[in-house]
């Protein structure tokens, strides 16, 4: 049996089947209105079943941070019965429904009104005004609210991946003068805010044992980038607020530190460390197999393991998984069955151009990603 097949019970008694959480992943698939369409539920139907966490998709809180075409939205009570078709979709599978809230800030490429912690020329972002930032503080809670009112066993704050609460921590993109930025105690204070706001809202709408957790990406390139370091601040704050768990976002579960701690050691050891206990890792990362994500896990590293690419080759990946069926697991698409992989038409699309982003494609050569 593989070792991720164990329980765990979080701090506020939430107890999920085993170990294997379904990693957030943008399908493309929404509608126009940011909610659920047919191809998307083609997509997750019995695509997890047998996992402890689905992660949904990154979805959007406030209009002006849409990122992608076909993102889910919890904005208002009109995306109520979208949400609660994805929680059902989810429970059905025996999985913990987590809805990860989402805004772009500097990437919402799709705004008119791209607003980000500074002004960018290169997007046309404009500062947000202090105001602005407290409504988008609103924002995230009330998206929160939705997820409890639709059902939802969590909510997963998306700080990661260079969307709006990382360009608030990283001094690259964060070149305000006021209590929002300049020392990393200020760039730090808009996620937290964040975190507190949405953790306000569901201890006064939810059940004690409903599952909130923070996803972050712990190193920037770039001068100015976020380092290690200031990574071990964020995280020695964000054990200190009512969290069920942490999530690192990794291209490679394996990578070395760049900076900013000891590099000869890799992100997933030295971050466990710093977080010493106190909240359960989810870790991620090219993972495929069951022998990679045997591997990975009984390093130590994390208490649990996300998995996004081999979940889109594999539709039956936790039967595959508990039964010891290595060899029958995909760790490549072919382009000739298509059917098989049931994946949204933009979604299949994109993996057909083999974006180093998405799982390999048969035959083809793909570009090395260094980050």
């Amino acid at each position: 049996m593989n070792p991720v097949f164990q329980p765990y019970t979080f701090n506020n008694g939430a107890t999920v089947l085993n170990r294997l959480a379904v990693a957030p992943m943008t399908h493309f698939a929404s509608d126009e209105n940011g909610h659920i369409t047919d191809q998307e539920r083609m997509f997750l139907q019995n695509r997890f079943k047998g996992f402890g966490l689905f992660i949904a998709a990154a979805t959007l809180v406030q209009a002006n941070g849409k990122t992608f075409h076909g993102q889910p939205y919890a904005i208002n009570e009109a995306d109520l019965p979208s949400l609660r078709e994805v929680v059902r979709i989810a429970q059905a599978q025996g999985a913990k429904a987590i809805l990860q809230i989402h805004h772009g800030g500097l990437k919402a490429e799709l705004s008119a009104d791209i607003v980000a912690p500074s002004a960018d020329e290169a997007t046309g972002a404009r500062e947000l005004a202090a105001a602005e930032i407290g409504q988008l503080v609103a924002a995230y809670a009330n998206a929160a609210t939705l997820a409890v009112q639709a059902g939802f066993d969590g909510v997963e704050i998306h700080g990661a991946n260079a969307y709006l609460l990382q360009q608030f921590v990283s001094a690259q993109t964060n070149h305000r003068t006021d209590e929002w930025g300049g020392s990393l105690h200020n760039r730090l204070r808009f996620p937290l805010a964040v975190v507190d706001a949405v953790a306000a809202a569901v201890k006064a709408h939810a059940k004690p044992d409903f599952i909130l957790g923070y996803r972050f990406s712990p190193e920037e390139p770039g001068e100015q980038g976020i380092t290690m370091a200031e990574t071990f601040a964020l995280v020695d704050a964000l054990v200190q607020k009512p969290l069920q768990y942490l999530h690192v976002s990794l291209h490679d579960f394996y990578k070395k530190a760049r900076r900013g701690a000891d590099t000869h050691r890799t992100r997933m050891e030295l971050l466990h460390e710093r977080i010493g206990g106190r909240l359960p890792l989810i870790g991620v990362g090219n993972l495929y197999t069951g022998s990679d994500i045997a591997q990975a896990f009984e390093t130590g590293w994390a208490e649990f393991i996300a998995l996004g690419k081999t979940v889109m080759l594999n539709p039956n990946l936790a039967d595959l998984l508990r039964e010891g069926r290595d060899a029958d697991i995909q760790t490549e698409f072919d382009p000739a069955r298509a059917d098989h992989y049931r994946l949204p038409d933009a979604l299949w699309q994109r993996c057909l151009k083999n974006s180093p982003w998405l799982p390999p494609v048969k035959g083809m050569e793909r570009q090395i990603v260094d980050i």
